[in-house]
């Protein structure tokens, strides 16, 4: 995992802490899924931390319903490698540009998180930190592929009646979200679960609210394609 750049010091007062423990940072802090060695398709996503009328917020598009993978969910911007593509980074800010029309230019890229494995659609994805620098308004530039462009606050994400588990139909069971009418679970959840912890911008939750997942939200579990899965650790 890369380490922060000198660009990344110059980041926000509120962001430090969080690129001071992201250096250490383990697969083990986001998933209990080992990334394997070989295989998976390569990808990025891009993790968008701004700053809003109430602090600290982060980017969030909800995919259309009729895709072939993690359809309805919501996901942070991002998507496979193309051969062209320099690095994670550059895959992460064209697939945000070509989904929600983010002005590259407005991104400062920070660091990298660990390479993590979704299961289900066989994924390696990178998270990439970064800066929103100067925000401007973004919108679903394809609906075929994205339904939904929400700026979520940290301040709402980890409010304790914001915060939950949720049950999927196979038995896994893992964070999430309910902000701003999105339920935000699976992969991304994770994710955010472990930056907003790391970032010392977590609060005391109740860990025993479980809700079983909607039938609308039910496609396959992360953790779809292990034969076995120690559910309460999955994150």
């Amino acid at each position: 995992m890369s380490q922060p750049s000198e660009t990344a010091r110059r980041a926000p007062a509120w962001l430090q802490p969080l690129l001071a423990r992201l250096g250490t940072a383990r697969i083990e802090d986001f998933t209990q899924l080992r990334t394997p060695e070989h295989g998976g398709r390569e990808s990025a996503v891009l993790v968008l931390l701004g700053e809003g009328e109430t602090g600290p917020d982060v980017l969030i598009l909800q995919r259309a319903a009729t895709l072939r993978n993690h359809a309805g969910q919501p996901a942070f911007p991002g998507g496979a490698a193309d051969p062209e593509d320099a690095d994670a980074g550059a895959t992460a800010l064209r697939e945000a540009n070509e989904e929600v029309g983010l002005d590259v230019s407005s991104v400062t890229l920070l660091t990298e998180l660990p390479r993590l494995w979704i299961p289900v659609s066989d994924f390696v994805v990178t998270p990439v930190l970064a800066w929103w620098h100067a925000p401007h308004p973004v919108h679903a530039r394809e609906p075929a592929e994205v339904a939904h462009v929400a700026r979520l606050p940290v301040v709402e994400l980890v409010d304790p009646e914001n915060r939950m588990q949720v049950r999927h139909p196979s038995g896994w069971i893992g964070p999430a979200f309910s902000v701003r009418g999105m339920l935000v679970w699976g992969f991304t959840a994770g994710v955010l679960s472990g930056l907003l912890d790391m970032g010392g911008w977590s609060r005391p939750w109740f860990l025993d609210r479980v809700i079983d997942l909607p039938p609308t939200e039910a496609m396959p579990a992360p953790s779809a394609g292990t034969d076995d899965v120690d559910e309460s650790a999955m994150r």
